[in-house]
């Protein structure tokens, strides 16, 4: 595979060109009015799968948006990789903070990314991650370098919890029948520090209502006599966590992984600077759970963040309401041995049981996941950092992730597989806000290493 970094370099215009085309469909799974462009989108992917060497490549109509299925089986007595990603993108809103359309992707130099970074909503999250492995297929193929067996499942839905992907899994076990899965929807440290994401925390998702009176009221005729909404759900919310931002929901902690001291130092070991951090994200200080760092706090800890939140009215000028109802969206990240069914069940139940008598109380579950961690000891691990270190020339560093992909733990349950998380994002690629982006360099440096991952993994699996 000596001439991969050629061939990446005499394509690379074409490989932008044709991301490019594909980040300017805006596959927005979320709002139904882009039925017709997630359409588009999965049509897209398909076409790009054959052109990059897939025998075949179809379709599959789910009671959601479709998944995008596709294999090369060369010997069926040789291993099978299985490809993961999704084309489905987060809503780009607010529109207004976007340095240029979401849906029309540009090319920047920025600090971090001097050779140029592709603005444009998915273009990390994870059209770009996904496409890097259509194009080292196209390398593989074009070049006879294909080592194994290789099948794709491009879904439409991760964006809005995989609703409907754990139906087709069920509904097509032998068709996914594999021995590793790879994905690149991760992240890795910086440039001269590649690292493999080897955790991944959990999520449970709910959406709060609060309910006063049974409708808008004068605030001046009713105000200090009946209960606002809003002033009540701030007060909730705000009992969620204690002066040293400990989460205060019973039963929360108990099933949490405490790790070592021997794991915590080896975390430690990563390259961090906290000046840094704070100044990326113009912050005058960090904030969260005593008793651990920032490091930790964002990938081995349980968190509760309010992801949104309205209520009354928010229009133009002054209207003088007390409000109906008052409503927040939340999410909990989890660590492993959490079980996110069980931890919604125990918020529903505190917060319930914390609103005072003058005000009723829902709490609407919407999706969730379990956490994961891959055993670095598996050889599909071993195999990615042996892919590293002959693409960066130094091995990578093993890191948890504070992010959650709530398929994964679904992966190793249903298909019995080790999943690989191969990510080539850095934390500062704005995705899930305005101007997401994904360096030139990243795109390209995950098209070479991702086939010497195929080599890898081929070899150790015979032996």
């Amino acid at each position: 595979m000596t001439d991969i970094k050629k061939y990446v370099e005499e394509n690379k215009d074409r490989f932008l060109s044709e991301l490019i085309d594909l980040l300017k469909i805006p596959s927005i799974s979320a709002d139904s009015n882009y039925k017709d462009s997630m359409i588009k989108t999965a049509e897209a992917v398909k076409k790009n799968l054959l052109e990059a060497g897939c025998d075949s490549a179809e379709i599959c109509e789910t009671p959601g948006h479709p998944v995008v299925y596709g294999e090369r089986i060369i010997d069926k007595n040789l291993p099978t990789v299985l490809v993961y990603g999704h084309y489905d993108v987060q809503p780009p809103d607010p529109l207004d903070l976007w340095n240029s359309p979401p849906f029309e992707p540009v090319i920047k130099e920025t600090e971090i990314h001097p050779e140029g970074a592709i603005f444009a909503r998915g273009a990390c999250d994870d059209k770009g991650q996904m496409f890097m492995h259509v194009k080292a297929l196209e390398y593989m193929t074009k070049n006879n370098e294909l080592p194994c067996n290789v099948k794709f499942m491009i879904e439409g839905e991760e964006e809005v919890g995989s609703e409907h992907l754990g139906w087709f899994i069920e509904n097509n076990i032998e068709k996914l029948a594999n021995d590793v899965i790879l994905i690149s929807d991760t992240g890795m440290i910086a440039k001269d520090t590649p690292s493999i994401t080897t955790g991944l925390r959990g999520l449970s998702y709910v959406e709060v209502e609060v309910t006063g009176p049974n409708r808008d009221l004068h605030s001046g005729l009713y105000g200090g006599a009946v209960a606002n909404p809003i002033n009540i759900l701030n007060q909730m919310i705000s009992s969620l966590t204690d002066e040293n931002n400990h989460i205060t929901v019973p039963g929360f902690y108990d099933k949490v992984e405490e790790l070592s001291k021997e794991e915590r130092a080896k975390m430690a070991e990563a390259p961090y600077d906290e000046e840094a951090y704070k100044k990326k994200i113009a912050i005058k200080d960090v904030h969260g759970e005593a008793g651990y760092s920032t490091l930790e706090r964002a990938s081995i800890r349980p968190t509760l963040d309010v992801n949104g939140m309205w209520g009354g009215y928010i229009g133009e000028g002054a209207k003088t309401v007390l409000p109906s109802k008052a409503f927040a969206k939340i999410s909990m990240r989890l660590v492993p041995n959490q079980d996110w069914k069980e931890i919604t069940q125990l918020f529903k139940k505190h917060f319930e049981s914390i609103a005072p008598d003058s005000v009723t109380v829902e709490v609407k579950p919407h999706h969730g996941g379990q956490g994961y961690v891959t055993p670095i000891d598996n050889i599909g691990y071993k195999a990615a950092s042996k892919a590293y270190e002959a693409s960066f020339g130094k091995t990578p560093i093993p890191q948890r992730s504070g992010g959650s992909i709530p398929i994964v733990s679904l992966f190793e349950k249903e298909l019995k597989s080790k999943i690989i998380l191969m990510g080539f994002g850095f934390d500062t690629d704005a995705i899930h806000s305005p101007n997401e982006h994904f360096g030139v360099w990243n795109y390209l440096k995950g098209i070479e290493t991702i086939p010497w991952f195929y080599k890898y993994f081929t070899e150790m699996s015979q032996e």
